[in-house]
């Protein structure tokens, strides 16, 4: 895939490069300054810390949007477009950035990527209008997509087998911790500091963090620049703008509040794109020249079943923690506050089987991934059946907690294994790329998820359906999407046995 590989191969042999059967290192890698890691721990350490910062600054922002409305006197739009623009930047530059660090050294694209967004985050404290707060919020999203994708593949280059599991295994923790303390940490700044003053320091918090990042980083991370001066590396600029454009369009729909037609036309034509990218990329390989992605990563079985599990995971998943505290604020008139902490014993649950899949992952394989879906799928029914008891008052709304935890616990078993057994079947020296693709299928799941379900319970509850009759339907279509994850993973554990791969 690099200019200093060989020509690229045919047939087979082109997927046994792109697939790496027994995880060591191989002979053709590209040349580059690397060290190997004499502190793994510090390594991960510096990898979690930004990681840390962007996922806190995405779950927190829910709980600011009124304050800064408030204060900037931002209208709706304007509001929108604080958590949009993040999402469409950071979602643009997930698979560039990894094919980018892949080829020239993650480390320092991964440096870039905190800096930005540190310096997004301090211009974002300072704003003094909604224009320059979204322009900030693109660039803490532009940061974010260049970070995210070297953390995966830094942490595919420097850890091998059970030490690789739990990396994954603290990168889920470090997922459950941040979108629990987030909108916490948001509440209790704005309730000290006051609306104005609080929304800002959620922001200028992450300054002194991301500072931290970038020291240590230099510090720890081993440099892995490529040495050859002689010839650039080939990044494929049409590929990654086909890309990113096709990204931009089928991602904009969803995230725009608008109806118009025209916005949803945008949708099919981001679709073609994606076509036309993949014919691009195939061309572009058989001239012998490197793509930004090697459509034959996606014949790799477990990869590709690996991408469509969170993917469709990411469509209900995520909508869940939209959809109840939109059930316990308009229809159950509890605060944002009680709405937020009753995610915190879920929070836990995924904290404690994030450690424990990373322990077992590699003994169980998908077992452990379809265990998880079924734990979903009782947390959710269980959640179901509790809300109309917690409507009429025979239980407090907090009992709703117990259920929800399971949700968290099936977390822990579903994500961070999936994204361990889905990256072990790519070489590492892809494992920017493939870390891209496997949050890109998160972000787009995610953004559809999070327009549909909603759109499906305000649309019940605006036609005249009951608030609990509402919420349980749409509970259900969440939990069809969790069945559908589920019967992927069954698939793919079919294939496991057949390949002799389970633990």
């Amino acid at each position: 895939m690099l200019t200093s590989a060989p020509q690229p191969a045919r047939g087979i042999d082109r997927i046994r490069i792109l697939v790496q059967v027994n995880d060591s290192p191989s002979t053709s890698s590209p040349p580059v300054r690397q060290q190997q890691p004499t502190h793994p721990r510090r390594v991960l350490f510096v990898l979690l810390l930004p990681l840390f910062m962007a996922l806190v600054a995405v779950s927190v922002i829910n709980v600011a949007l009124t304050p800064i409305g408030h204060s900037l006197k931002a209208d709706t739009e304007g509001l929108q477009w604080v958590l949009s623009g993040y999402a469409l930047a950071f979602a643009v530059l997930l698979v560039p950035a990894g094919r980018v660090g892949d080829a020239t050294g993650r480390r320092r694209i991964l440096l870039l990527g905190v800096g930005l967004f540190t310096l997004g985050s301090l211009i974002a404290g300072l704003s003094p209008n909604v224009g320059v707060l979204n322009i900030s919020r693109i660039m803490q999203g532009l940061g974010s997509g260049l970070l995210n994708p070297q953390s995966i593949g830094l942490i595919q280059a420097n850890f091998r087998g059970q030490a690789r599991a739990k990396a994954f295994a603290m990168f889920g923790t470090t997922v459950a911790v941040a979108t629990a303390l987030g909108p916490v940490i948001g509440g209790l700044l704005i309730q000290v500091l006051g609306e104005d003053t609080g929304w800002r320091w959620i922001f200028f918090s992450n300054v002194p963090i991301g500072v931290l990042a970038i020291v240590l980083g230099f510090a720890w991370i081993p440099d892995d620049r490529r040495r050859s001066k002689d010839t650039k590396p080939d990044l494929d600029p049409v590929g990654t703008l086909l890309l990113a454009v096709a990204i931009l369009l089928i991602m904009l729909p969803f995230l725009e509040r608008s109806v118009s037609a025209l916005v949803w036309l945008l949708l099919p034509l981001g679709l073609l794109l994606i076509f036309g990218w993949v014919s691009w990329e195939n061309r572009y390989r058989d001239t012998g020249r490197p793509p930004m992605v090697d459509p034959d990563i996606f014949r790799s079985p477990p990869f590709r079943n690996g991408i469509l599990i969170v993917s469709v995971y990411f469509l209900g998943a995520t909508s869940i923690w939209i959809v109840l505290p939109l059930f316990l604020q308009m229809h159950l008139h509890r605060t944002p506050f009680e709405a937020s902490i009753i995610g915190l014993p879920s929070s836990i649950g995924a904290m404690i089987t994030s450690q424990l899949g990373g322990r077992y992952v590699l003994q169980l394989g998908r077992r452990l991934v379809i265990t998880g879906f079924i734990v979903v799928l009782a947390g959710l029914a269980l959640v179901a059946v509790m809300a109309g008891v917690v409507e009429s008052g025979a239980l407090p709304f907090w009992a709703l907690a117990f259920p929800l935890t399971l949700v968290g616990v099936s977390q822990g078993m579903t994500i961070s294994p999936n994204q361990t057994l889905t990256l072990g079947a790519v070489d590492p020296r892809y494992g920017g790329v493939a870390g891209g693709i496997l949050s890109l299928g998160q972000r787009i799941g995610a953004a559809v998820g999070t327009a549909l379900i909603p759109g499906i319970l305000f649309s019940l509850t605006e036609n005249g359906t009951p608030w609990l009759e509402a919420f349980i339907i749409t509970l259900t279509v969440i939990m069809l999407m969790a069945m559908a994850a589920l019967g992927v993973s069954v698939v793919d554990r079919k294939r496991e046995r057949l390949a002799g791969t389970e633990g």
